[in-house]
């Protein structure tokens, strides 16, 4: 008989321990499933990045020649030599891409706030032009830009009766009252391309900012322009920083453009490695000039987004 104080009988030892055991399991279980779906992640970043990117360091501080073999001899005057030869076209791209982001973000900024703000029932529309140029190859856009800028074309024909191409020869932007193989045709095909890798950044900063902001600043009588000075620029800033990020690193290390739109006087440095590795075959000197054009980036980028305010993405 048992009695109030009795207590029902402790499970056996061993099935406390198996579900203990099992429970550890799941969890541990759990706490990789993270790891596994970076895996393929990582993998790819290591076979199709790390591992070229070290492959091509070690390139850079090899000598020799394609007949007797290229052999690391840890040659680091070739960074020096390729840097003090071709700095000119250093200075240039990274011209030219300042340039045409900057134009970029004139550009875009209004067309942005434009598909947020004031676009209505046309957004998707509007979002869709913006998107159309990716549906078509790069280089045929390109081409595109050749037979538009061409001499006898109706935009050069306008803009000579204009006498626009006066002022653009005396700026040095054009020569000869042409715009193909001029300065200002490789800008204007790199604005083109990456004119939507501006907009769809700035259209999403922009799409996020609470409408009611506007209404407030309304109410404390701003005027519109205060309104975007004080409010929408300084909460749009984040779109702003990832245009001109997604705009200026590819249009540094660009060559098409150039080889097409330009001419001999306009090579950027992107032409520079291309013809080292495919022409010339100087291995050394292109993969060189390769991690030059990323430390430049780098660094203009680092800067860039410290002076920004945006230091925590740094």
């Amino acid at each position: 008989m048992t009695t109030a104080t009795d207590h029902p009988p402790a499970p056996p030892a061993d099935d406390t321990l198996h579900a203990d055991g099992a429970l550890h399991k799941a969890v541990l279980r759990r706490k990789r499933v993270p790891y596994w779906l970076l895996l393929p992640g990582v993998l790819w970043l290591l076979v199709f990045f790390a591992a070229p990117l070290v492959y091509q360091a070690s390139t850079s501080v090899q000598t020799g020649s394609l007949e007797e073999g290229f052999k690391v001899t840890w040659h680091f005057a070739t960074y020096w030599n390729a840097l003090t030869e071709y700095y000119p076209q250093f200075l240039r791209s990274v011209a030219y891409s300042a340039t045409a982001t900057a134009l970029c973000l004139l550009l875009g900024y209004p067309l942005a706030y434009l598909i947020a703000f004031r676009a209505g029932r046309w957004r998707h529309v509007l979002m869709v032009l913006v998107i159309a140029p990716f549906f078509t190859s790069f280089l045929i856009r390109t081409l595109a830009w050749k037979t538009i800028l061409s001499d006898g074309g109706l935009v050069v024909r306008s803009l000579d009766a204009l006498h626009v191409l006066a002022v653009t020869d005396a700026l040095g932007v054009t020569e000869g009252h042409r715009v193909l193989a001029t300065p200002l045709a490789v800008v204007c095909g790199l604005t083109y391309n990456f004119l939507p890798f501006m907009i769809l950044p700035l259209y999403t900063s922009l799409e996020r900012i609470d409408s009611r902001l506007h209404e407030a600043a309304g109410d404390l009588y701003a005027r519109p322009l205060t309104t975007f000075r004080k409010v929408t620029l300084p909460l749009s800033m984040p779109g702003v920083v990832a245009g001109t990020l997604l705009t200026f690193i590819p249009a540094t290390g660009d060559y098409i453009n150039a080889e097409l739109l330009g001419s001999t006087d306009q090579k950027m440095i992107g032409n520079v490695i291309q013809s080292q590795f495919l022409r010339v075959l100087d291995y050394p000197t292109a993969a060189a000039l390769s991690f030059l054009l990323m430390a430049v980036i780098l660094t203009m980028v680092t800067v860039y987004i410290r002076k920004s305010g945006t230091e925590e993405l740094v």
